[in-house]
């Protein structure tokens, strides 16, 4: 489904992002994959040339537009080109009522969740212009969009906020082939879903009443990164074990 294609996934060390660098570079993709964490991200890397696959890591920080301008000359570097960009990184921030949020709290939130969104997007458009066009999907959540959350006001309106960012880039680049879109998973069994019995509560949520597997959200980020969808920008795909429907 992607071959010949190259994508950028960032947190792609753990959870969501090393479930789709590994499925992205099964479908054929050459992927630039980046966290913070050298070892796992090399260890994501190492499995994926052990599988035959293509891959390459860039150590750093998301909230840094460094970080995004070595991403997208590594794409361009080693594999002549960008198409696709899985902006997937992100922090939950402070758990606790909007009130007793810190500023300095509220702003490293919405840099890491929102921000970075922005300074990836930034330098992925222009290269996927040079490219033909491309698609780029950002990992939001249902948190602040379909439902507030105890506790998450902060996370929520970061994450919220990358539906203005996905219209807005729509409405400037979809004439020229660029198709952003949202990603909105559910809970999803990762170490930040916490323990057995917080995954047995954020079950209880969802329709289905379980949480997703990492593989299962990485493969609703392939159809929106793959030809399948053509025709979907500016939207919002919700992978959430209908928990938006159960509200």
């Amino acid at each position: 489904m992607l071959e010949n294609k190259v994508a950028i996934i960032t947190g792609a060390s753990s959870g969501i992002g090393r479930a789709a660098a590994l499925l992205f570079a099964a479908q054929g993709a050459a992927v630039v994959v980046n966290a913070r964490d050298a070892g796992r991200l090399q260890a994501v890397v190492d499995e994926i040339e052990a599988a035959g696959g293509r891959a390459s890591a860039v150590i750093g920080d998301i909230v840094e537009d460094a970080t995004h301008v070595r991403l997208v000359e590594t794409a361009q570097e080693k594999f002549d080109g960008l198409d696709i960009a899985f902006n997937n990184a992100g922090s939950v921030g402070p758990y606790k009522p909007l009130a007793d949020v810190t500023p300095q709290e509220w702003h490293e939130t919405l840099s890491v969740n929102l921000s970075s969104a922005y300074l990836g997007a930034r330098r992925q458009i222009p290269a996927m212009l040079r490219h033909g066009g491309g698609a780029i999907i950002f990992t939001s959540t249902f948190v602040g969009t379909s439902a507030g959350m105890p506790n998450m006001a902060t996370y929520g309106s970061a994450k919220a906020g990358l539906m203005g960012l996905v219209k807005g880039i729509t409405a400037d680049y979809g004439a020229l082939g660029i198709r952003a879109n949202a990603l909105l998973p559910g809970a999803v069994d990762t170490p930040a879903a916490g323990d057995q019995a917080q995954k047995e509560w954020a079950a209880g949520l969802h329709a289905f009443k379980r949480i997703a597997q990492p593989e299962e959200i990485a493969r609703a980020a392939l159809f929106l990164a793959g030809p399948m969808a053509s025709f979907v920008a500016g939207t919002a795909l919700f992978a959430d074990g209908g928990n938006a429907a159960v509200k």
